[in-house]
Parts: structure tokens; sequence; C-alpha cells
């Protein structure tokens, strides 16, 4: 079999597996004649292209009703592809790609509660620096990515004290903020966590779609005015989004 041949068969057996996997749902599987008409080829076709998929353990085909379902080595590459993953490096790309964007300084958190602890930041060199640093520890409380993950966890209570006058410390307000944020995919810290400081936020989700960490833009309010907020925030969840997607959300 020539080259050209052996890459077009890939790409076709590909196109099988991506199938199955898009239809994982489908009770019982899907049929040999479903797979012929999806993938557009002839049923003795998709049996040559499963082959090897089934012997890679890709696959598997019901001894009974024939149909195919995801075999198990599709877990044990997932599992390998996550154990590989480190956000840091995961997120570096969109990070840097969000800061050139904005011009603005970016960060990264976790979750730890009761804070947001920061493991990376990017920096434009040209404005004032911010004062947070790798490894310190935010409220989540009044800071856009710590809101930003507080919007997707049960306890949304909030008692926590107040570091500006614009800090929201009233938890039926409260309450409502985060389910603002779910709406529009964004967090804003409006001078709550430090008076000169505006943030756009958004969360950062795992293969379990459960948040993992946020990512936010910060700059002095001078730089970031509140109609900039509007601006910032699609492209700040886009960029969340993205880096979720890298860590294998499903629906983001």
């Amino acid at each position: 079999m020539s080259e050209r041949n052996q890459s077009a068969s890939l790409r076709r057996a590909l196109t099988v597996l991506e199938h199955v996997r898009d239809h994982a749902e489908h009770e019982g599987g899907l049929t040999l004649t479903q797979l012929a008409e999806a993938v557009g080829v002839s049923k003795s076709t998709v049996l040559r292209l499963t082959v090897p998929l089934i012997e890679a353990r890709l696959l598997e085909r019901d001894r009974k009703s024939g149909a195919y379902r995801l075999g198990h080595g599709t877990l044990q590459l997932g599992q390998a592809y996550l154990a590989t993953l480190d956000l840091r490096s995961v997120a570096a790309e969109e990070s840097h790609r969000l800061m050139s964007e904005v011009r603005e300084t970016v960060h990264l958190v976790v979750y730890d509660p009761p804070h947001v602890v920061y493991i990376d930041k990017v920096e434009n060199e040209t404005n004032v620096r911010m004062a947070s640093r790798i490894g310190s520890r935010g409220p989540v409380h009044c800071t856009a990515v710590g809101k930003a993950i507080l919007a997707w966890q049960p306890d949304e209570a909030v008692d926590e004290p107040e570091l500006t006058r614009h800090t929201i410390t009233d938890p039926r307000r409260f309450r409502a903020e985060l389910a603002a944020i779910r709406r529009r995919g964004y967090a804003v810290d409006d001078r709550e966590n430090e008076p000169e400081v505006r943030c756009v936020g958004a969360p950062i989700f795992n293969h379990n779609d459960a948040v993992v960490a946020a990512i936010s833009v910060s700059g002095l309010t001078s730089r970031v005015p509140a109609a900039r907020v509007r601006e910032l925030g699609p492209l700040v969840a886009g960029a969340a989004a993205r880096i979720s997607r890298k860590l294998g959300s499903p629906s983001r």
C-alpha cells in the first residue's frame, strides 16, 4: 500500500473513531450500517478500518449485537494525557496572547479554600506593575478570579471583611453577583480588593467540567475604566474557554 493510501486509510479510521466518540451516549453503541452511512464508506470498508482500532482497544464490538463502542484503550490514553498536563504550561500560550492583546497584567490562579493562589503572572513591562506575586494568596470574595471560581461552587455564602468601600459584603447582593457571573461567563472586581485597580476574571474548567482555576486581566482604573470592562470580559472568557478545552473540558 502506498504512503498516500495509508494516510487516507488512517484518516478514515480516525473519522470512524471520532464518530463513535461523538455518539458515545448512544445506547448499545453504533451498528455497522450506521457507521458506514455516517462516514460515507461501505460496510466492508468500515470492517477493515476498525480491525486495528479494535486491536489497539480503542474500539470494541459487542459480540451479540455487533455494535461498536469506545474501548478502554481510549480511557488509558485520556488518563495518560491528563497525567502530563501542567496548568501553567497549558495556559502559558493563552496568557501571553491575552496580555499582548489587552496590554494589561494577566494572572492565573488556583483555588485553595478560602483563598486563591497566584501561580503565574504575565506583565506588560511598559505599565505600572501590579503588587501581586507568584505564590501569594488572595481573597476569593473580592477578586475577579476568586468570584469567577466561587460562582461555580456549591457554597455561595460570604462572610468576609470589607477591604475597600466597594467590597460586596451583603450576602444577598453577593449571591446576585455570582448569578450574574454565571450568566455572562466572567467576573469583575470593580475596586473591591484594591481601590485603584479593576480586574476581569473567568473560570477554567477541567475534564470533569469542574472549576479548577481562573484567569484574569488587571489594570489601574485609569487604564481600565468601567466602559472597557465590557470589552475585556469576552476576551478573558474566551481565553479561559480555550484553556479549559486543552484541559479536556467537554462543554467549553
